[in-house]
């Protein structure tokens, strides 16, 4: 992992910011921002909270737009049906899933995961702002869990865990509507409790999951839990664009005078040396002031940190990228009329060299992987078969002799309509004696559905020069071949 070489102290490589010296937990509270940073952060949020709350409840042309049946195994991704029978198309997605990840993380570092990820979401826009409106600012908040169990903090803390029980029972629900769908959700939750016994366990033991994560894990998830915000440590590197501190402009830190305020602000921006003062030959020569860097040491972007870190020790596994620090340092340099900046998306090579973003022969090579991976998914996408035909013979079944002379080997077959309309469906023996004779007639595949059967496979005995004859099974819809199936017939030894 990258990290800035600031004069700080290395107590912090050895303890996680929210853990004491003694090893227990410490409580984080947070302070609330404001500025460019969160006002957009709370925009996208919004937008990806409606979006995740109402995925599973959007159907477009009578099917919905995303479906994860673990149970049927059947998997919508924007409207398209995977099957078990493509899980080559599923493998290919997921490896070019991590690598725009990869990609994404190599660039932009952990931005993912302060501005989109739902854990970060829910806890930061939803969860903090509820314990906020209910218990008072981040000083309210510590006073009240260090004060004693009065009247006045009962009220507050049933109220908070009981919003945020309901909240998770909300989220919970869309969980569970997302693996089981919108209809099987809806007979869940309106038909007798006695009937969906196991449904109603998985819908609390979601709520009870997300209630534990949101109301006592927390930043715990993103420091511990989340696998992401370890790989990260390995994808970063000193090019990366991350929430970074400018030890450049900002050190030494420390509180600054009036007037050295008043000799920044009226160069321009530009930092001057303490003027030299004339003296009297025999007055002792005072000693050079090391003039103070731009950071202030207010402390301000710790406090505001959901994760608790110290921005200013360097890029760190716990940061989530998700700004904060940054409004708020960007509000105190308003304040002392400094530029803006000295926390801001930045990398190691940037602040040291001021030098722009540039792409670096690591970035290309992960860019020309992820278009070649899209291309090949695109490719297979496009001519994936409409219709997807599984043939076995029968287990246990050898051949039967009729008494037409003919010899018989029964089937299985399974066909997966992955279009939304139905489909017509015929087969056609390549041996020109053989017929096919269904047990349950199959004429159509209805949309999105699998649809199994059983036919036999007739041949006369004398067209069997072998034990074992090929045989390929062409299925059609209408006068279009959708797939072939090669198979074997069983027949007696001449």
């Amino acid at each position: 992992m990258v990290t800035q070489q600031t004069p700080v102290d290395d107590y912090f490589r050895s303890h996680l910011p929210n853990q004491y010296e003694q090893g227990g937990r410490k409580w984080l509270y947070p302070r609330a921002t404001s500025g460019w940073y969160t006002r957009w952060r709370t925009a996208v949020a919004i937008v990806l909270l409606l979006a995740l709350l109402a995925g599973p409840f959007v159907w477009v042309d009578g099917h919905p737009l995303f479906l994860f049946n673990i149970l049927e195994r059947r998997f919508i991704f924007f409207g398209v049906t995977f099957w078990p029978q493509d899980f080559y198309l599923v493998a290919i997605g997921l490896i070019t899933f991590i690598v725009f990840v990869t990609l994404f993380t190599v660039v932009y570092g952990r931005v993912f995961c302060g501005w989109a990820c739902p854990q970060t979401i829910f806890m930061e826009m939803v969860f903090r702002r509820i314990e906020s409106w209910i218990e008072g600012d981040f000083k309210a908040r510590q006073r009240l869990d260090a004060g004693p169990w009065t009247a006045e903090k009962m009220l507050k803390k049933t109220a908070k865990h009981a919003l945020f029980f309901l909240i998770s029972f909300v989220i919970g629900n869309t969980f569970l509507a997302y693996i089981i769908g919108r209809d099987q959700w809806l007979t869940l939750i309106t038909d007798r409790p006695s009937q969906h016994w196991a449904g109603l366990t998985a819908m609390l033991a979601f709520t009870g999951v997300f209630y534990a994560v949101f109301a006592y894990l927390r930043e715990i998830v993103c420091t511990t839990i989340c696998p992401y915000g370890r790989l990260q440590s390995v994808l970063l590197d000193k090019h990366s664009l991350v929430v970074a501190y400018d030890y450049v402009r900002g050190e030494p830190r420390g509180k600054k005078q009036r007037e050295q305020i008043t000799q920044d602000t009226g160069s321009g921006g530009g930092r001057l040396e303490p003027p030299v003062v004339a003296a009297h030959a025999s007055a002792p020569r005072p000693l050079p002031q090391t003039p103070k860097g731009d950071c202030v040491d207010c402390k301000l972007c710790v406090q505001v940190c959901p994760t608790g870190i110290d921005i200013r020790n360097g890029t760190q596994m716990e940061c989530i990228n998700c700004t904060a620090c940054m409004d708020a340092c960007d509000e105190v340099m308003h304040r002392i009329d400094r530029p803006q900046g000295l926390i801001r998306m930045d990398s190691l090579t940037g602040i040291e060299t001021r030098e722009p973003f540039r792409s670096t022969t690591r970035i290309k090579a992960y860019s020309g992987v992820l278009l070649a991976l899209l291309a090949v998914l695109g490719g297979l996408l496009g001519t994936r078969p409409a219709l997807d035909t599984t043939v076995l013979r029968a287990p246990g079944q050898l051949f039967q002799r009729e008494a037409n002379g003919r010899v018989a080997n029964l089937y299985s077959v399974e066909v997966i309509n992955k279009t939304y309309q139905p489909m017509p469906v015929r087969f056609r023996l390549s041996h020109p004696a053989a017929r096919l004779r269904f047990v349950q007639p199959l004429a159509a595949v209805r949309p999105g559905e699998l649809t199994k059967t059983m036919f036999f496979i007739t041949l006369p005995e004398t067209a069997i020069r072998q034990s074992n004859t090929p045989l390929t099974i062409d299925i059609l819809s209408g006068n279009t071949l959708i797939d072939q199936v090669e198979t074997n017939f069983l027949g007696p030894e001449h």
